[in-house]
Parts: C-alpha cells; structure tokens; sequence
C-alpha cells in the first residue's frame, strides 16, 4: 500500500492538525500498517488511493479516525515505577491533607491509552490509602483514540498486559480472572471513567483536577504545542495542584505555569500561584 513522497507528506500534516503529533519522514511505513483497515473500509485498494479519498472527502470523523489510528498507546501497570513512589510518600498525602476539609481528590491521566495508569493510580490509592474510601475520589482517564478508550471501559486486559508492570499480588487482589482475560473489580472501575479528548483542541467536561498525569506523549509534540498544551494543563489544575509528566519530558518552556520538585528520585511539578 505504498505512496508518493507527496502523498506521505500529506498524511503527516493531517496528523499533525488533527493531533499535534509530528511524525517523522522516517517512520512513513507507520501509515500502511496502521492506517490498511481504515482504507479498505473506505473502499481503498491502495495507500495512494485512500490518501485520493482524504483529499477530496473532508469527512471531519474520517480526519479524526486517521489521526486515532496514528496514535501511540504504549502503556503498562505501574510504567516506570519511580512516579508511583512519589505518589505514595510525597503527592498523595500533601493533596489528602490539603482536601481533608472537602473529602474530594480528582485526578486526570490525560493521553491514558488503554486505561493502565488510571487503574493503577485507582490501585495504588486502595493499597495505601484506605481512609479515602469514604472520599469522592474520581480518576478520569483521557485519549484521543475512541478504540483506546472503548478498551479501557472495557477493563479487560489480557495476560501479556497484565504481566507487565502488574506484582501478582496485586493482580490477583484487583483483577479477576476470566478465561484468557482479566478483569478490573468494580471497585476499581467506580473509581474510573474515561472519554475521548484532543490535548491540542476543546477539553468539553472536563472539571479541575488537583493531579494531573501527562506521560510520554509531549515527546511527538512541536514547542508551540507544548506550550498549548501547558496552558491548557494549568488551567485544569487545581491551586497547589500536581503534574507528573514522563521520564524523558519537562516542563522547561513552562516554569511560569509549573515549578519542579523531586522526591524518590522522581521530578515532579507543582502548579505555580496565580490564575
């Protein structure tokens, strides 16, 4: 299902409009893979025939399905441990402390994929935190891909995802077995929920949150869209509220909006005062 240079070109911008995510020329064999059930249902042959069909259907969902099938949803339980530890012994009880009066926690994993990191955020709280049983506590999980967050209302993982990341006591204390499946407790799941959202477009529904989980995803992002995104991030984030961003991303074009901290061998940020 190959393509002109031109016709690549073409498909990277509209994945760059429609999500802020900048692929580059070098990972152009991305779109025959990903993008071949989309153009069959089109009723395209050809990577070159369905990029045809693009240019001339301006079919805003069908820009948005390209866009979706371009997203990177790599995830696991617990990715990169080291924020978990900070969540236990540094963010968590500052936040528990400052809510005490209201009993209320919102926390957002923005770009949440298929759902580990809300679940295990949701885990985290019921192991070590037991007196916000009692609390409205909400994790609202995120993504741009409507596959993605169907899969994680689903909360069904197989046995490969589960094994990664997941200690097996707490599989077996959180998740029930089902077959080949496995499947997060209703308690886990009232603590959850999760919609479609665009980090770089309208952010409908969503409250303001007192932390905020933005791993791994600002790296296919351009400055300006960074910087957007932050904006946007600061807006939703409650006073004295947190950020968690991935290991290899910083918050450097935005020490206006956010002030680094590091604890467990883990930065973190801090919303800075202000509106």
């Amino acid at each position: 299902m190959s393509c002109s240079d031109s016709d690549y070109a073409y498909l990277r911008q509209l994945v760059l409009s429609e999500s802020a995510n900048l692929i580059a020329p070098s990972r152009n064999a991305l779109f025959e893979a990903r993008l071949a059930p989309i153009a069959r249902r089109q009723g395209a042959s050809t990577l070159e025939d369905f990029v045809s069909i693009l240019q001339i259907d301006r079919n805003p969902r069908l820009h948005s399905a390209v866009a979706e099938a371009m997203t990177i949803n790599e995830t696991s339980f617990f990715r990169d441990g080291r924020p978990f530890d900070a969540l236990r012994d540094t963010i968590l009880p500052d936040l528990i402390a400052r809510n005490s009066s209201a009993r209320k926690l919102r926390i957002w994993s923005a770009a949440s994929s298929t759902g580990q990191e809300a679940y295990s955020v949701a885990m985290l709280i019921c192991e070590h935190f037991r007196d916000l049983a009692c609390w409205d506590v909400k994790i609202v999980g995120a993504d741009i891909s409507r596959e993605a967050v169907e899969y994680a209302q689903r909360g069904r993982y197989r046995r490969l995802e589960v094994n990664r990341g997941l200690p097996a006591r707490m599989l077996v204390k959180y998740l029930v077995r089902d077959g080949d499946e496995w499947e997060v407790t209703p308690k886990l799941r009232s603590m959850c929920e999760f919609q479609c959202a665009n980090l770089c477009g309208p952010l409908p529904g969503l409250a303001m949150f007192d932390l905020v989980l933005l791993r791994n995803v600002l790296l296919y992002f351009r400055q300006q869209d960074r910087s957007s995104v932050f904006g946007e991030v600061h807006r939703r984030t409650a006073p004295g509220g947190y950020l968690l961003l991935g290991a290899a991303e910083q918050a450097e074009d935005s020490t206006n909006l956010f002030h680094a901290q590091f604890a467990r061998d883990c930065y973190f940020y801090r919303r800075a005062p202000g509106p």
